[in-house]
């Protein structure tokens, strides 16, 4: 199993990546924006849990809580695949930093 930090780098870049490939395919600043931001947070987060840092699970949550929040929504009303695969990865951080975090505050 992966660790935490190597979890957050992945999804880090995969969010930014989709952003930036939204941008380049549709303009969409909105994407990029988005995906920039989730990814920089999920990437953040990966540096503090490397680190031995406070928050770094926290902050990867985080950024599962606002793709989810964004990305499912979406999924649910289009049925597109990039916002469905987008959604899977929301699911996957926060059973991920979700556990992680609920195992630390006991």
């Amino acid at each position: 199993m992966a660790s935490l930090d190597t979890i957050a780098y992945i999804l880090g870049l995969l969010t930014a990546g989709g952003g930036l490939t939204g941008y380049i395919r549709t303009g969409s600043v909105p994407s990029v924006a988005a995906g920039m931001t989730v990814g920089a947070l999920y990437t953040l987060g990966a540096i503090r849990i490397q680190n031995r840092s406070p928050y770094g699970v926290e902050l990867a949550l985080l950024a599962s809580l606002v793709l989810a929040g964004s990305s499912i929504p979406r999924a649910i009303k289009t049925g597109k695949p990039l916002p469905i695969g987008l959604s899977v990865l929301a699911t996957y951080g926060l059973f991920t930093f979700g556990t992680a975090w609920q195992n630390r505050a006991r």
